[in-house]
């Protein structure tokens, strides 16, 4: 549709200028036919002649460019896709051979196992690339096919495409050959995996200094503008804009405000893109208003909806006070920033204790099953005889649902699926999702139970580092956020009350022209704009550095407040 614009453009270019031309009796339209009449012997003729050409011309050349843009655009729009496609399975892969590794144990043939992986939504667009391998087999009617056309297709050729070639190899060859390439190919993968997560350790490092320099810099260049305009007069000069009649200044002091708070947003988004998906904790706000109410105490999704009320009425009362509008939008941002940040505080430490435990319960399950005790059993003795603090609730209720022997309302669902369901959607954890997940379908996969729970618990050892590992280096980068933050608040204070009242005063008793150029209460409430700016980006890149969005509404709101306080408390504002 794009690309017939410019032909029809073009065609009404030529028809337009023919007519005109025919009007003066050397060309003659009609029906479509175009026939020369007359010599080209008049002046005018010739320009109007060339006026055809130029038209002609620029159709032609208006024709290339937008349909070369069209071309571009596209292609890049593509090659974006598939980039993004390539990062998902990539990101997802290493999980789903792991999870094809211990169901290469079960009963299963190849292409129920493949399905087990096609419909656990977990495992992204690896699990979307098995589906269409599947789908194409059901066409085909050979599943050989199917892998053989996904693995040419498929954007990431470095990883998936291979691993469905030698799975195709090794599942032709017998389950002992299958199994052996799957357990190696699982440690391929999560040393792959690990030697991208150190690149992106080393990309933070880089980011967190690139991040420091850019809050630091627009705070020194407002306090070098100000102190400058005592010497200058001309930054002080109103200039005509789109806004209204603003100084060279105000451009700058705001507009450093603007970039801080761009750069703040950019670098925290990075940020969390660098977080493994796997360790993401993903909070699902209840669809009913009276759940997302009563569940505002301890779901972070849920609070950022009520306490948005907080919010407002903690503006309202700032401004009916008589309080600057800025400053009684940050006594908003506060009164709503915190509460949802204490919430999310609290149910990532529940969280937390909550996968400390849960290593401990496969641990102890293991150990039952190894003794000769049936999976319901071991789950039995573990709830009446381990404390696991605050995971016992969640097993005991697990331990229940395992020894019913109906369900509500489909006695025919497997009993023991749907009691690991809840109880891994009561844990609410990654951690929980990816190991006991793991366990439901290598079980109903008639998968070995001890070689099952064998595998579980390496893979949850493994997964509960390097969480702890993630959140201690972590750290590092809070640390400079608040560091950077309260940094530039003891610059910007003490310039305040030093530096601009000395150079007011050096201005007035030295009778310097332009001294009135140093406002000394408007110099101060723009440095304070700047700083809040500041404090504002500093809070988002420490909280996402530590846990997240919701924990960065917590530090951006108490650097925010320290801010002010401080401020107040010097009486520069």
């Amino acid at each position: 549709m794009l690309l017939t614009a410019p032909a029809s453009l073009f065609a009404a270019v030529i028809v337009q200028g023919a007519s005109v031309i025919s009007r003066l009796g050397f060309i003659e339209v009609s029906d479509n036919l175009i026939g020369i009449t007359g010599a080209y012997t008049d002046t005018s003729v010739y320009q109007i002649h060339g006026q055809f050409v130029v038209a002609l011309i620029l159709s032609l050349s208006a024709v290339g460019t937008i349909r070369w843009g069209v071309i571009y655009m596209g292609g890049r729009y593509l090659r974006w896709v598939t980039a993004v496609r390539r990062a998902a399975i990539d990101r997802t892969l290493p999980s789903a051979v792991r999870y094809l590794n211990v169901l290469s144990s079960g009963s299963d043939d190849r292409r129920a196992m493949l399905r087990r992986v096609a419909d656990t939504d977990a495992y992204g667009e690896t699990a979307v690339s098995i589906r269409t391998v599947l789908n194409t087999a059901a066409l085909t009617g050979n599943i050989n096919e199917g892998l053989r056309r996904v693995a040419r297709d498929t954007p990431a050729q470095e990883t998936l495409g291979p691993f469905l070639l030698k799975f195709r190899e090794h599942a032709d060859q017998g389950e002992d050959a299958l199994g052996n390439y799957l357990s190696m190919e699982s440690r391929m993968l999560r040393y792959r995996q690990d030697s991208e997560r150190q690149r992106a350790q080393g990309f933070l490092e880089l980011l967190a200094e690139l991040f420091v320099v850019l809050l630091v810099l627009p705070a020194l260049v407002v306090i070098i503008i100000t102190v400058m305009s005592l010497l200058s007069p001309g930054l002080a000069a109103p200039i005509q804009t789109l806004v209204g009649v603003v100084t060279l200044q105000e451009m700058i002091v705001y507009g450093s405000a603007g970039f801080i708070l761009i750069v703040g947003v950019g670098v925290a988004s990075l940020v969390e893109s660098l977080r493994p998906a796997d360790q993401k904790q993903q909070y699902v706000r209840p669809p009913s208003i009276s759940k997302t109410l009563t569940t505002a105490p301890r779901n972070p999704a849920s609070a950022m909806i009520v306490f948005v009320l907080i919010g407002v009425i903690g503006t309202g009362i700032s401004l009916t006070a008589n309080v600057d509008p800025l400053v009684a939008g940050l006594v908003g941002y506060v009164s709503y920033s915190l509460p949802v940040g204490v919430v999310a505080v609290r149910r990532a430490r529940s969280d937390d204790a909550k996968d400390h435990e849960l290593k401990d319960f496969v641990h102890a399950i293991s150990g039952h099953i190894n003794l000769g005790r049936p999976f319901v059993d071991a789950v039995t003795h573990v709830a009446s005889d381990v404390d696991l603090g605050p995971l016992s609730e969640d097993v005991t209720d697990l331990a229940s649902n395992l020894q019913l022997t109906t369900t509500h309302n489909d006695v025919g669902t497997d009993l023991r699926t749907a009691a690991l369901d809840r109880f891994v959607t009561r844990v609410g954890t990654p951690l929980a999702e990816q190991t006991v997940g793991l366990v439901i379908g290598a079980m109903d996969a008639g998968s070995d139970t001890g070689v099952v729970f064998e595998t579980l618990q390496a893979e949850v050892g493994r997964l509960y580092h390097e969480k702890r590992s993630l959140r201690s280096g972590m750290l590092v980068y809070v640390a400079v956020g608040w560091t950077t933050a309260l940094l530039i608040i003891g610059i910007t204070v003490a310039t305040s009350t030093q530096v601009f009242a000395g150079f007011a005063r050096l201005a007035i008793t030295s009778d310097v022209a332009g001294g009135e150029a140093i406002d000394i209460v408007r110099d101060q409430y723009r440095l304070y704009v700047v700083t809040q700016s500041t404090m504002l980006a500093a809070g988002w890149f420490a909280g996402v550095a530590s846990r997240g969005r919701y924990e960065a509404l917590l530090h951006s709101g108490c650097l925010v407040a320290i801010c002010h306080l401080v401020f107040v408390g010097t009486g520069v504002i």
